[in-house]
């Protein structure tokens, strides 16, 4: 995953080295197999590194999913990335 600023498609100037996660990084999974990517200005307590995108306060944004390799349930859709939902 990718974070983009929505205005001219350029990536946010952040901390962060660069605005995106992926699996070579050891994301923490969930009990049923999901992982949860947190975005914001801050880091929340308790989110690891590799599970954290940084953007810039006050500033919209958008999530770029890249998939390589997938198997046949992205193109069949039995399988669908969850909608980003925004949490306080």
């Amino acid at each position: 995953m990718t974070v983009y600023n929505i205005t001219d498609g350029t990536m946010p100037e952040t901390k962060q080295l660069l605005p995106s996660t992926n699996g070579y990084y050891d994301l923490p999974k969930n009990k049923d197999g999901s992982i949860d990517i947190w975005f914001g200005p801050k880091q929340p307590g308790g989110v690891a590194d590799a599970a954290f995108i940084q953007t810039v306060p006050e500033r919209h944004f958008l999530v770029a999913l890249r998939l390589y390799g997938t198997g046949v349930e992205f193109f069949d859709q039995t399988w669908k990335p969850d909608d980003v939902v925004k949490v306080k």
